[in-house]
C-alpha cells in the first residue's frame, strides 16, 4: 500500500433493486470505476450482521456475515430464487432507492432466504447433501457457534442471551445438546446463509484483487453485548459468575458530551486473553485477513488504555481509565500471520482524545495511523492532522463514517476557521462549492503513503449523505449513492488527480486469478 489512494465507500451504499447495497452487479461495476479511476483500494465498513440499530460497529458476531448483502440475483442465477420472487422484491423497494428501509429490508431479506433454502432443500441430491454436510463440518467453531446462537435467539423471540432460560444462557452442555438435537433445521439453516455469504464475497474480493483493488476491511475493536461472541466466551470479559458484566465500555466526557458516551459493549479480560496466547483474538484476525487485504482497527487507542465504566453506572463520567496489553498483544499477532505477511496489515483508528502511552504503542507497533483533515484547522501549525506535519507511515482522509460530509464541514465553519483553512490550503480563488476538491488535492499531494477519500466527499454531498451521527441512536447507516454518480467525468477527474499525484494504481502482477462470471471459492 506504498503511494497510492482509494475509496471508502460501505457495501450497504451501493446502488441497487433490493433496498440496500449488496454482492450484486452493481458492486462488480462498482469495481470497474475503481479500477478506471486509478484507485488501488476501496475501504469498506465492518461486514457483520446488524440488530437493533443496524450499526456495522454493534454485530451479533464478530467472525459472521450480513445475510443483508447476499445477493438476491445470484440466488435467482442458481434456481433458488423464481424471477416473480425477484420481481416483488424489487417493488418492495421501488420508490425508496436513497435511503435504506430497514425495517423492509430485515423482513423481505428474511422471507426471500429461507424461501431459497427452502428451494434448495428440494433440488439437492443425496451428493448435494452430503456436500452440504461437508461445508457445514469445515465452517470455522466460532462461525458455528453463532449460527447456534441465532437459532436459539430465534427460538427465544429474538431476546438478547442475557435474557434466556438459565440452561441455555450459561450455556449448560446438556440443554446445548437438547437444543442442537431439536433444531438442526434451524441451525442448518444459519449455516446455508453464512455458507452463502462467504461464496459471494469471496467471488467479489477476488474479482477486485484481479483487478489490482486491495479491499480494507473494518474491525470494531469491542464486540456487542448481545452477541455469540459474549455469549459462548464468557470467561474472556470482565462479567460475573452469572456472566452479567461488571464494566462496560465508553468514553470519557469531553466538550461535545458533558456526561461522556456509554456504549455498553462488554470489555475485555486482559489476563485471561494474555494466559490464553491471546487465542481468541489470533483467531479474529485470522479470520479477518481471509476476507480483507488490511484491516482498519476501530478505536485502537484501547489496546494502550481503555476508559471502564461500572455496568450500573448511569453515566459515563463515572468511569475510569484502565491498562490496555499493550505491544505484547501486536507482537504474539504478527507470529501468528508473518506465515503469510512480512507484518501485520492493520491501520490504527488512533482519532479522539490521544495519552503519550497511546502515542508510544502506535509508533513501537509500527502500525499506520489516520490523519483527518477535519481534526486539522483549530489555529495550531503544530496539530497533527495539518498536511504539513504528516509522516509517510499513515493513511490521510478528509473524513471518516462517523464525520459529517466535507462539504457540509466547510459550509458550518465560522469566518475565521474558514479563512485560516482557504490560506493553509491554498483556496483563495476558488469557489465554495468546490473547496471540498482543494481539500482532496492537498491530501493527495502529501507524503501519506496512502489517501483514502469518502464516496460522498468526491461526490461534493452535504448533510444528506452523512453516514453516522455518534451518539445518536437512529437515522444512521442508511446513504445509498445514486447508480449513476459514479460517472465517466468523475471517474476522469480521480484517474487525473490519481496519476498526478503518482499514486495510480498499479497493474497487479497475478494475472490468473478467477474472471468475474468463473470465481472460485474459498474455503469456509
Amino acid at each position: 500500500m506504498k503511494r497510492t489512494c482509494g475509496v471508502l465507500m460501505p457495501i450497504f451504499s451501493l446502488p441497487g433493486a433490493y433496498g440496500i447495497g449488496c454482492f450484486s452487479s452493481k458492486a462488480y461495476e462498482f469495481v470497474d470505476r475503481l479500477k478506471e479511476a486509478g484507485q488501488g483500494c476501496w475501504q469498506i465498513l465492518p461486514l457483520g450482521p446488524t440488530g437493533y440499530g443496524n450499526s456495522p460497529y454493534q454485530s451479533f458476531s464478530a467472525f459472521a456475515g450480513n445475510p443483508y448483502f447476499i445477493d438476491p440475483d445470484t440466488l435467482g442465477a442458481e434456481g433458488l430464487l423464481s424471477r416473480e420472487t425477484l420481481a416483488e422484491l424489487a417493488r418492495t423497494f421501488e420508490h425508496g432507492e436513497e435511503r435504506i428501509d430497514y425495517g423492509s429490508v430485515w423482513e423481505s431479506r428474511r422471507r426471500v432466504l429461507r424461501q431459497a433454502y427452502r428451494t434448495f432443500l428440494e433440488q439437492v441430491d443425496e451428493e448435494g447433501k452430503k456436500g452440504f454436510e461437508e461445508e457445514i463440518s469445515r465452517l470455522s467453531p466460532e462461525l458455528y457457534t453463532y449460527c447456534l446462537f441465532r437459532a436459539i435467539k430465534d427460538s427465544q423471540g429474538g431476546k438478547s442471551w442475557a435474557e434466556w432460560e438459565p440452561g441455555l444462557r450459561l450455556r449448560d452442555p446438556d440443554a446445548l445438546q437438547g437444543f442442537e438435537e431439536a433444531h438442526q433445521d434451524e441451525i442448518r439453516y444459519y449455516c446455508w446463509e453464512q455458507l452463502q455469504f462467504l461464496k459471494q464475497w469471496s467471488r467479489l474480493k477476488q474479482y477486485a484483487n484481479r483487478q489490482g483493488i486491495q479491499i480494507i476491511g473494518d474491525m470494531p475493536i469491542y464486540v456487542a453485548a448481545d452477541s455469540a461472541d459474549a455469549w459462548a466466551h464468557p470467561e474472556l470479559f470482565q462479567f460475573d459468575q452469572e456472566a452479567r458484566p461488571t464494566a462496560v465500555a465508553g468514553c470519557p466526557p469531553d466538550y461535545f458530551s458533558p456526561d461522556g458516551q456509554l456504549w455498553g459493549n462488554p470489555l475485555y479480560r486482559w489476563d485471561v486473553h494474555r494466559e490464553t496466547g491471546y487465542a481468541w483474538w489470533v483467531s479474529r484476525m485470522k479470520s479477518a485477513l481471509s476476507l480483507y487485504d488490511v484491516v482498519r482497527v476501530d478505536h485502537f487507542r484501547a489496546f494502550a488504555d481503555y476508559y471502564a465504566i461500572p455496568a450500573d453506572a448511569k453515566t459515563a463520567s463515572e468511569g475510569v481509565w484502565e491498562q490496555g496489553p499493550g505491544l505484547p498483544f501486536f507482537r504474539e499477532l504478527e507470529a501468528h500471520v508473518s506465515d503469510r505477511h512480512s507484518e501485520l496489515p492493520i491501520i490504527a483508528e488512533d482519532l479522539g482524545l490521544l495519552s503519550d502511552t497511546v502515542r508510544r504503542l502506535v509508533k513501537d507497533s509500527g502500525v499506520p495511523s489516520m490523519k483527518v483533515l477535519s481534526f486539522a484547522f483549530d489555529g495550531d501549525p503544530d496539530n497533527s492532522y495539518l498536511p504539513h506535519n504528516f509522516q509517510r507511515n499513515c493513511v490521510a482522509y478528509t473524513g471518516t463514517h462517523d464525520n459529517e460530509p466535507l462539504m457540509e464541514w466547510i459550509r458550518r465553519q465560522d469566518a475565521a476557521t474558514r479563512l485560516y483553512m482557504i490560506r493553509y490550503l491554498g483556496g483563495e480563488h476558488t469557489p465554495e462549492q468546490d473547496l471540498f476538491w482543494v481539500c482532496i488535492r492537498n491530501l493527495l499531494g502529501s507524503v501519506a503513503d496512502t489517501v483514502i477519500i469518502p464516496m460522498w466527499d468526491y461526490l461534493g454531498l452535504g448533510g444528506e449523505a452523512r453516514i453516522n451521527t455518534p451518539s445518536v441512536p437512529s437515522g444512521n447507516w442508511g446513504w445509498r449513492m445514486q447508480d449513476q454518480a459514479f460517472d465517466k467525468d468523475l471517474i476522469w477527474h480521480l484517474d487525473m488527480l490519481a496519476s498526478l499525484y503518482s499514486r495510480k494504481r498499479k497493474e497487479p502482477e497475478e494475472p490468473n486469478l478467477p474472471n468475474r462470471e468463473e470465481g472460485t471459492e474459498e474455503p469456509a
